[in-house]
């Protein structure tokens, strides 16, 4: 019998699929033009986002990438569940860069041999912010590198999320709270 995060990572894997190929018939979701591979590396604190099945209760939600040798983006999703001092809750997906994409189109592999979409569609030029969406305007995720940004920034990346076809009311901002927290997840978890 299958255990319950592989059922649940089916289950979201099933639903991309299907909203994959209904997103045909919407415009697609124009990517940057350029993606600096080793620049975008690091950790990204998920801000907000339009969450997958694992993720409607996550606090302090890091996703942080690391360029293998082969190409390919080691990935780490780290968050507790439900509180700040909930259960650590860690996934690690595997990128792979779509060619002549300028690095900016991704199939992000939870399972084999299922790629999901992953469309950095917005990323300011320090590589401070970014937008990752997707076709299907079912999920999309909005990232810094500093656990909270101003309201100002927050409105501007919620407009762009919003021209980008999806409903906004949909966005869940993803309660971020460092302070005494002694020890951060880190890709080596």
């Amino acid at each position: 019998m299958l255990n319950y995060k592989l059922k649940v990572l089916l289950l979201i894997l099933f639903g991309w699929l299907i909203a994959g190929c209904a997103s045909t018939k919407m415009n697609t979701i124009a990517p940057v033009k350029q993606v600096d591979l080793p620049r975008f590396m690091g950790d990204w604190y998920v801000i907000a986002a339009i969450p997958t099945a694992i993720e409607t209760q996550s606090y302090n939600a890091i996703e942080n990438y690391k360029l293998e040798q082969d190409g390919t983006i080691a990935t780490t999703f780290t968050y507790y569940k439900g509180a700040f001092d909930g259960p650590l809750k860690t996934y690690k997906p595997r990128g792979f860069v779509v060619k002549d994409t300028g690095n900016a189109l991704w199939g992000m592999q939870f399972i084999w041999p299922i790629k999901a979409e992953y469309i950095i569609a917005y990323l300011d030029e320090n590589y401070q912010q970014t937008i990752i969406a997707r076709n299907a305007r079912d999920y999309v995720w909005i990232m810094s590198r500093t656990p909270q940004i101003d309201d100002a920034k927050y409105a501007e990346l919620l407009e762009l999320v919003k021209n980008m076809g999806y409903d906004t009311a949909k966005l869940r901002k993803v309660p971020q709270n460092w302070s005494g927290v002694t020890n951060k997840p880190t890709k080596a978890e």
